[in-house]
């Protein structure tokens, strides 16, 4: 039997926000999508305005916010370096003080709380590929730390108000994602390369491109999201939500290059601070917790997500 929840989605016109939304209202759960628009836009949920099962709020969650609902997937936080180093107070606040705004929401209302957290706790790793027991080795004091010590001091947050509330928690560590809706302007990987192939720019690789990521494709993430918040109570996670295929940045580049059918030459630059060489999830804790793995390959992925840009331009 179907039940119907009242689901609050803080982020929710953001990129991976949006598309949870849409997963959600699909579903026939009743959705408030709570966004201060510093980073999402109505573009990503312009489907969803006159479905009368969506509500959209615009609200900044270093605020209190009274509703009431059943669930809520705790997105808001600009994830893209060049966003959240543009306010970088703004950032820890977000993470900070969203968090116990949002955490005093569930406790009041008895929901469940599901944490967008990040592979960024791990910084910069020293061991490969992360699992979840590893504490991570983060700069306290670097240009990136507002965002890898704001989301880090989340999950204290969350595991406190566990521990000393028996609040129902969910933490995911989510990995490189990319897809529709991704902002062309975030300075992340893949967006980056796609437009600069799309116009037919340089395409820049920091540093040799020796570095290494690894991509999950936006659908496979939500589908970790929804799973991961239907387990059983005593399941908190931290669980590692990402894809394990390893690709080098130039690898990456060149796949880019490939399918646009671009012109574009590589051209490197020198690698920015705390940037880390190595990021693969280990997530051998997701498929047997929640059966879960990606199933969309790169090339497959890329092909979507470079669509979708084209229909930009």
């Amino acid at each position: 039997m179907h039940i119907r929840k009242r689901v609050l989605v803080t982020g929710g016109a953001g990129f991976l926000g949006s598309h949870l939304c849409r997963r959600l209202v699909g579903e026939g759960h009743d959705v408030i999508c709570a966004d201060n628009f510093f980073t999402g836009t109505k573009d990503n949920i312009v489907e969803l305005l006159d479905q009368p099962n969506f509500e959209l709020l615009r609200h900044d969650i270093t605020f209190p916010l009274y509703v009431e609902v059943d669930e809520i997937y705790n997105l808001a936080c600009p994830a893209s370096p060049v966003h959240y180093q543009h306010d970088p107070v703004q950032t820890t606040k977000t993470s900070v003080h969203g968090a116990i705004n949002m955490l005093g929401l569930a406790k009041r209302t008895g929901a469940r709380i599901f944490q967008a957290s990040t592979s960024e706790v791990y910084g910069d790793p020293k061991i490969h590929p992360q699992h979840e027991a590893y504490w991570g080795h983060v700069n306290p004091i670097g240009e990136r730390s507002c965002y890898d010590e704001g989301k880090r001091c989340a999950e204290t947050l969350f595991f406190d108000y566990y521990r000393q509330h028996n609040l129902r928690i969910k933490v995911a560590r989510i990995f490189n994602t990319y897809g529709p809706n991704m902002h062309p302007n975030d300075g992340r990987v893949v967006s980056n390369f796609i437009m600069q192939a799309l116009r037919g720019e340089p395409i820049t690789l920091f540093g040799d491109g020796s570095q290494t990521r690894s991509f999950c494709y936006v659908d496979d993430l939500i589908e970790g999201f929804i799973r991961l918040m239907a387990t059983a109570d005593d399941i908190t996670g931290p669980i590692n939500l990402g894809n394990p295929n390893e690709f080098t940045i130039r690898e990456l580049a060149e796949k880019v290059i490939k399918l646009t059918g671009s012109r574009s030459e590589l051209v490197l630059r020198p690698l920015p601070n705390d940037d880390p060489m190595q990021r693969q999830p280990n997530i051998a804790l997701a498929k047997s917790t929640l059966d879960w793995e990606p199933k969309i390959e790169l090339d497959e992925g890329l092909r979507l997500a470079i669509k979708y840009f084209e229909g930009m331009l």
